[in-house]
C-alpha cells in the first residue's frame, strides 16, 4: 500500500472520526465534487469541510448501512472464496495529503479493496447488466488513487434480497481527473471560496439551513449577473408550465378513455385511475367550532417564499 496512515480508527468514537474526515476529501465526497452524487452537492461538501454545515443526525438508513456492511463483506468472501480484512485507519495520499480514504475492506494477499453497499429496491436498475452507479465508480477510483491499488470490488445487497458483486479496474484517466478537481476544490476550502450552488435538492436544502429566515423590510441591489439568472428562471418556468399543460392534457385524454373503468391495459403498460379515500382534518372548521382546542395544538411554522415580480 502506498498510502500513509493519517490516524488509526479502531475503537474511535464516530464524532471524532467525522472530525478527522473533515481534514480532507474522502471517497464519498469525490462524486459530489464532480457533480455526480444525487444526494450531495459541492457546496454541501464545502460547508462540511469548513465546519459550517449543521451537525447531521444519524438516521435509520445510515445505521443499517453500517450494520449490514459486515454481512455484505462476509457474503462476498463466501461467494468468491477471497479473504477480506478490515483496515482500521483513515488513509492519506502520499503526495496529495488532502486525499483521504476510509475503506471498508481490503483483500488479503492482493492489492485490491472492497466497497460494501446496501441499496434500495428502487435503484436496482442502476446495477443491472454489469453496471455500477457512476458515483460509486468514482468513489472506488478515489480509493485506488490514495492506496495505489490496481482494482476494487464493489458488493451490494439490493432490496434486502439480491446480492451482486462487480470488479472495477484502475483507470488512470479517471484518477488524474479526480486529482485535478479535488486539488481545485481543496484550494477553495483553504481559501474559504465557496463553489457555486446548483439546481440539486442538496443545494436547496443547504440554502434553507444557511438562511432560514429573512430580515424584515431589508433590500439589496443585486449584481449584474442577476439579470441573466432572472431570464433563465423565467424561461425555465415558462417551459415547465407548457410541459405541465401537455402532461395534464395527455392525462385527461387517458382518463376520458378509461371512463368508469379503474384500469386500462395497452401492450405491457397499465394505466390506472383509482378511487382513493382518506380522512383529513379540516383545520378551518376546527378553528371555527373549537378555537380553544385549535389554539392549544396549533404550531407555528415558517418558510421563505421565492418569487420574481
Amino acid at each position: 500500500m502506498q498510502a500513509e496512515v493519517l490516524v488509526p480508527t479502531l475503537n474511535m468514537e464516530r464524532e471524532q472520526w467525522l472530525e478527522h474526515r473533515r481534514r480532507g476529501i474522502g471517497g464519498s465526497d469525490a462524486a459530489a465534487i464532480a457533480g455526480l452524487n444525487p444526494w450531495k452537492s459541492p457546496i454541501e461538501v464545502y460547508l462540511d469541510k469548513i465546519g459550517e454545515l449543521p451537525k447531521q443526525e444519524d438516521n435509520e438508513k445510515m445505521y443499517w448501512g453500517r450494520v449490514l456492511e459486515d454481512i455484505v463483506a462476509k457474503e462476498f468472501a463466501k461467494r468468491t472464496g477471497k479473504k477480506v480484512r478490515r483496515r482500521n485507519a483513515i488513509l492519506q495520499h502520499l503526495e496529495y495529503e488532502f486525499m483521504l480514504a476510509n475503506i471498508d475492506r481490503e483483500l488479503v494477499g492482493e492489492k485490491v479493496g472492497l466497497e460494501c453497499k446496501t441499496a434500495s429496491e428502487y435503484t436496482k436498475d442502476e446495477w443491472k447488466d454489469d453496471k455500477v452507479p457512476e458515483q460509486y465508480i468514482l468513489q472506488c477510483q478515489h480509493y485506488m488513487a490514495v492506496t495505489g491499488y490496481q482494482g476494487w470490488w464493489i458488493a451490494a445487497l439490493i432490496g434486502g434480497n439480491k446480492f451482486i458483486y462487480k470488479y472495477i479496474e484502475r483507470d488512470e484517466e479517471i484518477i488524474n481527473y479526480l486529482i485535478q478537481i479535488e486539488t481545485e476544490f481543496w484550494r477553495m476550502v483553504e481559501n474559504k471560496t465557496p463553489p457555486a450552488v446548483d439546481g440539486s435538492k442538496s443545494s436547496t436544502e443547504v440554502l434553507k439551513i444557511l438562511y432560514p429566515e429573512s430580515e424584515p423590510d431589508t433590500e439589496i441591489v443585486l449584481p449584474a449577473e442577476a439579470e441573466v439568472l432572472i431570464e433563465e428562471y423565467e424561461l425555465a418556468a415558462a417551459e415547465e408550465k407548457k410541459a405541465k399543460e401537455r402532461k395534464e392534457e395527455a392525462a385527461n385524454k387517458l382518463k376520458a378513455l378509461l371512463g368508469e373503468y379503474e384500469t386500462g391495459r395497452i401492450g405491457d403498460r397499465l394505466v390506472s385511475w383509482k378511487t382513493v379515500r382518506s380522512n383529513r382534518l379540516d383545520s378551518k372548521a376546527l378553528k371555527a367550532a373549537h378555537p380553544e382546542i385549535y389554539q392549544e395544538f396549533a404550531r407555528e411554522s415558517s418558510h421563505r417564499r421565492f418569487s420574481i415580480k
